[in-house]
């Protein structure tokens, strides 16, 4: 958010689940070879453009083509890449005899990668597929995704998601192997998202929200319990995204601009904190002790801690607890600053 001001009605997302289609492929549109020329090896395959993967030094691919220019050599191999219109991949990894600026193929084999496919689990979408070539390992990468979302091997994720809702079509799956073959394939992608109010304060059900102590705008500052109000600048907090799997993180915003300053349990790691478990305003970063994960009764638990943000009355520090207060305070919800009282 850096130093930017948002409205007091500013939305956002935080993707809460993914859920893939069945992944449509095509079959790679040509055969391919490779023959022994002069001095040479010429590739064949209708419709494809070659691109060299691994080779020797001193051998290099032009057209279709290969040469190779140094002395001799004990035999070798050479991987090349053909691509046909689709995107889709086949590798020839060619057994060779070098001699003095001569290359001969003494046999090749086909690497392919087939079965593209992905299954739902938890609220992701994991990639599978297999290649020809029993060593080779495969990556995958998604593109043409909704924005918010970002690409994942073998496995596309919500965390940290902050795609609008919906279903989107057309999202395209690449299955790579270490060879270079590779197949394409198009799926729907379907977003389940919560939409966030930005810009306002956690506030429990007796009307007191977080608070930076004094308004102080430091690493440090206390986070303590006070009435939040919209006059008050110490109760104006950014809600962002976490990201850790449903977790929220708290930017200090006095007047709705962001501080870069977060809220943390940092769990003993600061000596000036003076309680163990006080929460307090560090740096923002992306580390478990700003994540705090609403629970179903409205409770916050800290991500690296385990512990509930509990308080000790209007002006003390917060502080994470194992379990939420008996009487009630450590039940919070989202307000957007319009919502306060003014």
């Amino acid at each position: 958010m850096g130093a930017a001001a948002l409205p007091a009605s500013a939305q956002s997302y935080q993707d809460t689940a993914l859920i893939g289609g069945s992944v449509s492929t095509t079959a790679f549109a040509s055969s391919i070879g490779a023959a022994s020329g002069t001095n040479v090896i010429k590739l064949s395959g209708d419709d494809v453009a070659w691109s060299l993967h691994a080779a020797p030094s001193g051998v290099s691919l032009s057209g279709t083509t290969i040469s190779y220019s140094g002395g001799s050599a004990s035999p070798s191999s050479v991987t090349v890449d053909a691509t046909d219109k689709n995107g889709n991949a086949e590798a020839l990894v060619i057994s060779v005899s070098l001699g003095s600026g001569t290359i001969q193929s003494t046999g090749f084999t086909r690497v392919t990668v087939s079965g593209l496919s992905d299954s739902n689990v938890s609220g992701t979408v994991k990639f599978s597929a297999a290649s020809s070539d029993a060593h080779a390992s495969v990556s995958f990468a998604e593109t043409n995704l909704p924005t918010g979302l970002s690409s994942g091997s073998p496995t596309l994720t919500y965390v940290g998601g902050t795609a609008a809702p919906g279903t989107y079509g057309g999202v395209v799956v690449t299955a790579t192997d270490s060879d270079g073959a590779v197949q394409k394939g198009t799926f729907t992608l379907t977003v389940d998202a919560n939409t966030v109010s930005e810009y306002g304060d956690e506030v429990n059900r007796f009307g007191n929200g977080f608070d930076s102590y004094r308004q102080h705008d430091y690493a440090g500052a206390i986070i303590a319990g006070w009435t939040a109000t919209q006059s008050d600048p110490a109760t104006h907090f950014i809600l962002n995204n976490g990201t850790h799997a449903g977790a929220f993180q708290f930017e200090y915003a006095p007047n709705g601009s962001g501080s870069g300053l977060c809220v943390s349990d940092p769990g003993g790691g600061w000596s000036s904190d003076p309680l163990r478990d006080g929460l307090i305003l560090a740096s923002c970063n992306t580390g478990p002790w700003q994540q705090f994960v609403p629970q179903s009764d409205g409770s916050l638990k800290n991500w690296a801690t385990g512990l509930y943000v509990n308080p000790n009355g209007t002006g003390a520090q917060l502080r994470g607890g194992s379990s939420p207060t008996s009487w009630g305070g450590s039940y919070y919800r989202w307000t957007d600053n319009s919502s306060l009282p003014s």
